[in-house]
């Protein structure tokens, strides 16, 4: 089902103020910035790899990505694994009896298809598939 890891999600306070570690003292590939607003973040992508780090800042006090910070700090907030066709996916994981949070997908940057399946079944681990924008 899973391909490979897409991006790992991390949350920050402030993209302009993080930026700089991944792209100038990583040596990360800088590929740019957008605003989800159906997901209330800002988000920056830098590629390593196959994959990718995504940044996520808050636009919203009461985004998710918000209530995360305020809990937990900065740090991972996710990981994502893509997929081919995020309807069968998101099929054969509740036909499985795997906990999602979003049993059909929402849209994601970069015009992808993403959806997140809840901590409490995979380890504690906020998990989210997504399927690449065409």
């Amino acid at each position: 089902m899973t391909e490979k890891i897409n991006h790992i999600g991390i949350a920050v306070k402030n993209l302009e103020n993080s930026i700089p570690l991944y792209r100038d003292q990583l040596g990360m590939e800088f590929e740019g910035s957008e605003e989800v607003a159906e997901q209330k973040v800002r988000v920056a992508f830098l590629k390593i790899g196959e994959s990718r780090i995504e940044l996520l800042e808050p636009t919203s006090p009461d985004s998710p990505v918000a209530k995360f910070l305020e809990k937990n700090g900065e740090g991972v907030h996710h990981m994502a694994y893509e997929v081919d066709d995020i309807e069968q996916a998101l099929a054969e994981l509740k036909q499985k009896e795997v906990r999602l949070i979003d049993e059909k997908p929402r849209h994601g940057a970069h015009g992808s298809l993403i959806a997140f399946l809840h901590p409490k079944a995979t380890g504690g681990v906020l998990t989210e598939i997504c399927q690449s924008g065409h």
